[in-house]
């Protein structure tokens, strides 16, 4: 490891910093912890925090000496100003004489000696970085240095690593009483240049940030050194495994809460796969029933849980046997950790039971996958779960990868103060699910594509113009995918299904949107446009509806189809055969569906939309049917009984509700304002 510090690019932080009154220590604090959270190696999301002692005034105008600390939660990689809060450091200097603290008190105390009583919460190890008195202390969870300490002779490997450079701190949960022996272990010897805090992670000290930093590149480079590559004795595999494409829906739906929040309400949770040199290796190992259990750092278990989920290799030619194991080992995995929770329960400060899904899954000859709440969590648990492959390999390479005990990440997992940075589950009423939007780039597509993020869904925004889909997934943020796609052509929608898949995990809900209108007098439209209305307007919705529902069928969670059906399909309109006819065709497609899928929890409904302003209801269009009905443009998008121009947004609204509708399939949801001629009967 060689470090990333740059002289001119530190004078650039102090001079940028600086613009914003931040003082030269305080913006070299900042670009040193950026270097830190920008290297994996070192920390991941949130993990790690950083300090600085210097002086500060007060509201008062007094100046005061102040514990400048990362923010509990903040990516170090990115972090700013407003993430290191200043704290008063004499009274969290007084509060090392306490024999005992509780977390309330420390809680407290987190948020009483805020100089800015509105500034976010201080890491809750701050006591540690305020009891150890180097100006800078910098703290990650170096991988590195995690396969050294994750050994039932972890004391041992230090002093024959680091010589007498770093202070070994035995295990303790973070807080108070970890505060107090490890500096403790410094005093013992105060020319130390940090502390390994045992199966947690590496302290670093400096008189400058630079000095601070640098101090951990040279003993996390130690660290490697001391690792040696050894081949992990591999199980034995099928000669052929499926595809992560394949076993990627079977995963997600094993996995699912079923009813957990209602009949037909499942929790799901968003797919993160992930595959390399060493996570096959730690995936593909005979031992792996027994390594694969505990975390590399306390710091992981909050998403990662005490253990991830094993199940066996997927087999090609074999995959619903492969289902039925991934589903019983989902289950086992879940009574199992009921159990663990109610040995430990005694523990958990009054907090509840997490839910019994797991988080990391291990898949023999694949790799492994991350799951989240969203597609941001997913990624961040298989980051972690990526780590601990890297770090459980090299631990057991030089020995027996030991991590702390059931009791003790039991109490991490349940620690109030370290829950606190996960905000808990959203409220959302589509998190965890995965919505596709085909014709995304238009105007319904896009307002739908919207409307659903909002609801808390992950969205793939699919159209043959890719750019302008896009466009719409940036205009959405988040983890929204774009992906190019002819709904006419099933290699075409193979593809993106795919892609989709790899993206997310799956497919919970279908908004088959695409189309396009052709006109003309029936009796005297060419066949061939009659055809091309057919494909894009009826034969691509059963593509990509065929798509899906495969999906679907394998994860065995249900899910939901959605057409855009148009009030062509009920009502015609003068010389509009050519569109109206797909479309109709398609309203009766999506009753097939109900009909053929609700025993498996598919559900199936469309909307039946009138004249929305969109590429397919153009300028000039609405000029044209307005002088085909005879009436002004502004009488023709009104033309209603409520008398009001209907919206993409609208429409887009109608597709959730009928989303949300559990218990609603086979329907047709009129959005036009009102029109009797095209009221169903």
């Amino acid at each position: 490891m060689k470090s990333a510090w740059v002289e001119s690019d530190a004078k650039l932080a102090v001079d940028r910093f600086g613009k914003e009154g931040v003082a030269p220590d305080l913006a070299l604090r900042i670009y040193s912890t950026q270097l830190l959270g920008r290297d994996r190696r070192l920390v991941l999301h949130g993990g790690g925090n950083t300090s600085l002692k210097t002086t500060a005034r007060d509201l008062s105008g007094a100046e005061v000496a102040v514990l400048h600390v990362k923010s509990s939660g903040w990516d170090m990689g990115t972090i700013e100003p407003t993430g290191f809060p200043p704290v008063r450091l004499e009274p969290l200097l007084a509060l090392r004489a306490c024999d005992k603290l509780s977390d309330d008190d420390m809680a407290r105390a987190q948020r009483a000696y805020l100089l800015d009583p509105q500034a976010p919460s201080p890491s809750v190890e701050m006591l540690l970085h305020a009891f150890v008195p180097a100006k800078f202390v910098d703290h990650t969870h170096a991988t590195a240095v995690l396969s050294l300490i994750d050994q039932p002779n972890s004391d041992e490997l230090c002093a024959e690593t680091f010589g007498g450079g770093l202070g070994f701190v035995p295990y303790f949960m973070p807080g108070f009483s970890l505060a107090k022996k490890a500096v403790a272990v410094f005093e013992q010897n105060p020319k130390v240049e940090g502390l390994i805090l045992d199966k947690h992670g590496i302290f670093t000290f400096g008189e400058t940030a630079r000095e601070s930093y640098e101090r951990m590149i040279e003993m996390v480079t130690l660290a490697e050194g001391r690792l040696k590559k050894k081949t992990i004795v591999a199980a034995k595999l099928p000669s052929r495994l499926a595809s992560a494409v394949e076993v990627a829906p079977i995963i997600r739906g094993a996995c699912a809460l079923r009813d957990a929040c209602g009949e037909g309400a499942h929790r799901r949770f968003v797919a993160e796969f992930r595959s390399s040199d060493a996570i096959m290796e730690y995936v593909n190992g005979k031992d792996a029933a027994r390594y694969t259990k505990g975390v590399i750092t306390p710091d992981h278990i909050i998403r990662t849980k005490l253990w991830p989920l094993l199940v066996p290799a997927p087999e090609v030619g074999k995959l619903e046997d492969f289902k039925k194991a991934a589903q019983a080992t989902a289950q086992r995995f879940v009574e199992g950790y009921k159990a663990y929770f109610d040995r430990n329960k005694m523990r958990a400060q009054g907090v509840p039971m997490h839910d019994a899904a797991p988080c990391v899954v291990l898949v023999p000859g694949l790799g492994l996958f991350g799951l989240g709440a969203s597609g941001k969590d997913a990624r961040i648990t298989a980051d972690l779960a990526e780590a601990a492959a890297e770090a459980i390999t090299d631990a057991e390479a030089i020995g027996k990868f030991t991590p702390i005990s059931e009791t003790d990440a039991f109490d991490c997992e349940y620690w109030p103060l370290e829950l606190a940075k996960l905000g808990g589950r959203s409220a959302l009423p589509l998190v965890g699910q995965v919505a596709v939007v085909t014709g995304a780039a238009g105007a319904i597509g896009a307002a739908t594509a919207k409307v659903f993020a909002k609801a808390g869904a992950e969205v793939a925004l699919m159209d043959i113009d890719g750019k302008g889909a896009a466009e719409q997934a940036k205009a959405i943020g988040g983890s929204a995918l774009a992906i190019q796609c002819d709904v006419t052509d099933a290699g075409s929608v193979q593809k993106a299904f795919d892609q989709v898949v790899v993206g997310f995990g799956g497919v919970d809900i279908l908004v088959s949107n695409a189309g396009a209108a052709w006109q003309g007098k029936i009796g005297e439209v060419d066949e061939k446009i009659l055809r091309e209305s057919f494909e894009l307007n009826f034969f691509a919705h059963q593509k990509v509806a065929q798509a899906a529902v495969k999906i679907m069928l394998a994860q065995g969670t249900g899910g939901c189809l959605l057409f855009n059906v148009s009030k062509q399909a009920v009502n015609p309109g003068a010389d509009f055969g050519p569109y109206g006819l797909p479309k109709a065709a398609t309203l009766f497609l999506m009753r097939q569906y109900a009909l053929d899928y609700g025993a498996d929890g598919i559900r199936a409904n469309a909307v039946n939309a009138d004249r929305i302003r969109s590429g397919l209801l153009t300028d000039d269009f609405i000029k044209q049917r307005a002088k085909a009905r005879g009436v002004s443009e502004h009488g023709y998008m009104s033309g209603n009984l409520l008398g009001r121009e209907v919206t993409a947004q609208d429409v887009a609204h109608v597709f959730l509700a009928q989303a949300l509708a559990l218990k609603t399939t086979a329907n047709v949801t009129t959005v036009d304002g009102g029109n009797i001629a095209a009221a169903l009967r």
